[in-house]
């Protein structure tokens, strides 16, 4: 190229332009869900937020249903995964004789490690599945792609803790994920309780206590 003579311009392919717009719709989707969850937000916010027209968001998608089950399924998959395989390492590695800590160790920090190391994007995600964990549409959503690896979870659980009841065990992952799912909203009332003393967006300190402090509550449950 000769000096002075502008870089040549690389022409994306419409397959390549299309994934980039797909991404942006969900991007823009995914923070307005998060924010004010399914029937707060309409296809014309996501299409103002992206600066496109509402048809371009009908070719991709039939309706704001499909688009927000879309938001979900793209990361659940990557969390889902990662959990569930790093329950299987310590499954392996733990042999007969795993710890509830151990176990919720690896099934909390791993989640936490990817809302801390994904940067806003992965933060706006934890705040959707916190809004919509506990209303209908979420919760089926949930069941889909979350149910595989909490049911590991609890097959470890019940592996160290072979004489707690079993409906206790259930009763405790209902509490941890309840506890996870309040972290994940990032609703900023710790922070005004603690007079500043904690953050809810720390989820470096939250994974420094949360699984020593649930793991206590599963073992007072056998006393």
């Amino acid at each position: 190229m000769s000096e002075g003579s502008a870089p040549k311009r690389v022409r994306r392919s419409k397959a390549e332009q299309r994934a980039e717009s797909l991404e942006q719709i969900l991007d823009a989707a995914e923070y307005l869900f998060s924010l004010h969850g399914l029937h707060g937000v309409t296809l014309r916010d996501v299409a103002q937020r992206v600066g496109v027209h509402t048809t371009l968001l009908h070719y991709y998608f039939d309706d704001k249903r499909a688009l927000f089950e879309a938001v979900f399924a793209r990361r659940a998959g990557v969390t889902s995964g990662r959990r569930m395989e790093a329950l299987e390492r310590y499954a392996i590695e733990a042999g007969d004789h795993p710890t509830v800590e151990g176990a919720l160790h690896v099934f909390l920090d791993t989640d936490l490690d990817l809302y801390i190391e994904g940067g806003e994007p992965w933060m706006n995600y934890a705040a959707l599945c916190a809004r919509v964990s506990n209303t209908p549409e979420g919760a089926e959503l949930m069941d889909v792609h979350f149910d595989p690896v909490v049911l590991k979870l609890v097959s470890i659980l019940k592996r160290a803790l072979p004489d707690t009841p079993e409906e206790d065990i259930f009763w405790g992952y209902h509490f941890v994920t309840g506890a996870l799912m309040n972290t994940l909203a990032r609703t900023g009332r710790i922070d005004r309780l603690s007079g500043g003393l904690c953050h809810s967006d720390d989820f470096a300190a939250v994974k420094k206590r949360i699984a020593k402090f649930m793991a206590a509550g599963f073992l007072s449950l056998r006393d």
